[in-house]
């Protein structure tokens, strides 16, 4: 008879305890729970009092959120119920939205001149970190049915991906490359994967290491990107106005 031991899958994504298989395959939450301690930092730490009881109300909720979230998961991504998947998409998409409020007053005040330069160049550094963040935690919860799935699932009941990486085609690939590829090596996306995926679409405005494969993806990494693209060009030409 098998076993869900035997073949590393759960019988039910949403009760069933992890196996030490799956236990060895699900994703821990400490990388994201880093980059959101981060972002949550500096958002509160933004000196623009026009933004402050927009970014009061949203970090409230953020951490009306993130308790239950840690509560079922305080350790590995294995266990999900419907509403805690639908939570964990509220949370990055909150936190994407709260942040694209500091976007917006920073980019009206670069463009007015009606804040200190210092000022207003730091608090676009604040939030043009956080945005790289937030996307990456976004594009993390959404691609492949989030971390739960993609740590628990076996690869054939993994819902449709939002992202081609390259490990998805190195299957055939020199042994040592081929061996850490999706196919061969049964390699799943990590937080710091999408991270580095958000990190090169707000520089590069464009995806350079994975790919966008959905139209929800697309439409999500163009709003990055042209957020990115407006925030470092009034950001240098402000620069280049203080320095003149």
């Amino acid at each position: 008879m098998r076993s869900d031991a035997d073949d590393g899958t759960a019988s039910s994504a949403d009760d069933a305890p992890a196996s030490p298989v799956q236990e060895r395959r699900a994703e821990t939450r400490w990388a994201a729970f880093t980059g959101i301690v981060v972002a949550a930092a500096l958002t509160a730490l933004v000196h623009e009092p026009d933004t402050a009881v927009g970014r009061t109300v949203g970090l409230i909720a953020l951490a009306a959120m993130a308790v239950p979230l840690f509560v079922i998961n305080p350790h590995r991504l294995d266990r999900q119920t419907q509403w805690s998947r639908a939570l964990a998409i509220a949370f990055a998409s909150v936190l994407v939205l709260v942040n694209q409020l500091g976007v917006v007053n920073v980019i009206v005040r670069l463009v007015d001149g009606s804040a200190d330069g210092a000022t207003v160049l730091l608090a676009a550094g604040q939030v043009w970190v956080t945005n790289v963040i937030a996307f990456g935690l976004l594009y993390w919860e959404l691609d492949r049915g989030g971390p739960v799935a993609r740590g628990t699932l076996p690869r054939s009941a993994l819902p449709l991906a939002d992202f081609a990486f390259p490990q998805d085609d190195e299957a055939d690939a020199a042994r040592e490359v081929a061996a850490g590829s999706s196919r061969r090596g049964d390699w799943r996306p990590g937080f710091v994967d999408y991270l580095y995926v958000s990190l090169t679409n707000t520089m590069a405005f464009s995806p350079t290491d994975a790919m966008p494969l959905r139209s929800r993806t697309k439409l999500l990494m163009s709003v990055q990107a042209l957020t990115g693209f407006v925030l470092l060009a009034l950001v240098i030409s402000r620069a280049v106005n203080i320095l003149a």
